[in-house]
Formats: structure tokens, C-alpha cells, sequence
């Protein structure tokens, strides 16, 4: 499975170290940054063109929470995560490498880092992921790592 969606639904059991999960890509338009930075984010960067033309990145980006969210969505739309994901304690070591602009594809890559059964429940366990949020550069955009809780397969 390295490198590549399943496309089926995943439980606790079809998790392992070292496996790696990759998903289709999705374009951020100038639209779409707007309307996000408007509900969510309004920094003058990420909300007003001529502003950020004259920010320290010489035009409109994506709030860092907009890239976050659709790497989420790109990774559950491949249906790694669900219907076993029963949420998440949190994330760790969230990192924004480089900036998103309007017209950059997004796609996400995921490796398992470990998964452990839960001592006290025995019907899930957790795994630890660590995201890769790339552009169509290839090139790294944002890194983050997440705890995920899972059920195992119904009997």
C-alpha cells in the first residue's frame, strides 16, 4: 500500500509503521482563498490582493488553517480515515514550510509512524500519521503530525 490509496475503508488492524498513503490533488483558487481568509483568517495576505502584492510575499496567499483543512479533506475523501475514525486527541509539530497561492494543487502524503491497541478499550487503538502536504512543485508546503483513534473491524 506505500504511496498509494486503498479506496476502502480502513480499521485499526490495517494500519502499520511504515505504510504510506498518498491522495489525489486539489486546486486552491483565488476565490476560494478569499472567501476562507474572509470567514476565518482575514490578514491583510491572505484577504486583500493589493496588500499582500505589497507583504513580505509579494502576493495573496492561503491561510495556513485553509491548507490544514484541505489537506484533511484530500486525505478523508480517499476513505483512509473513515468510517473507523472516532476523532482525534490532537496534533503535533504543525509546520508551514512554504506559502500557497492561488492556481497551487494541493495533495497529500501520509506515513503511519505507529498504532497502538488502547489498553482500556478494546474495540479501537490509535495511530500516529505524519502528514506531508505537497504542491505541484513537489515541494513540501506543510508538515504536521496527528494522533488518530480508530475501531477495529466489527465482528
Amino acid at each position: 500500500m506505500n504511496g498509494v490509496s486503498p479506496r476502502r475503508d480502513l480499521w485499526f488492524e490495517d494500519f502499520a509503521a511504515g505504510q504510506s498513503y498518498e491522495t489525489a490533488g486539489a486546486t486552491l483558487t483565488e476565490a476560494q482563498i478569499l472567501a476562507f481568509a474572509w470567514d476565518w483568517d482575514p490578514q491583510p495576505f491572505h484577504l486583500d490582493v493589493a496588500a499582500a502584492e505589497a507583504s513580505p510575499y509579494g502576493g495573496l496567499i492561503a491561510s495556513g488553517f485553509q491548507t490544514l483543512l484541505t489537506a484533511f479533506r484530500l486525505f478523508h475523501a480517499e476513505r483512509i480515515i473513515n468510517p473507523a475514525s472516532i476523532g482525534s486527541p490532537g496534533m503535533d509539530e504543525v509546520r508551514w514550510l512554504k506559502p500557497v497561492r492561488p492556481g497551487d494543487t494541493l495533495r497529500v502524503r501520509g506515513e503511519v509512524v505507529e498504532t497502538r491497541p488502547s489498553r482500556s478499550k478494546p474495540d479501537r487503538g490509535s495511530a500516529v500519521i505524519a502528514y506531508t502536504v505537497l504542491n505541484q512543485r513537489d515541494e513540501a508546503v506543510m508538515t504536521y503530525r496527528a494522533i488518530h483513534l480508530f475501531l477495529k473491524r466489527p465482528t
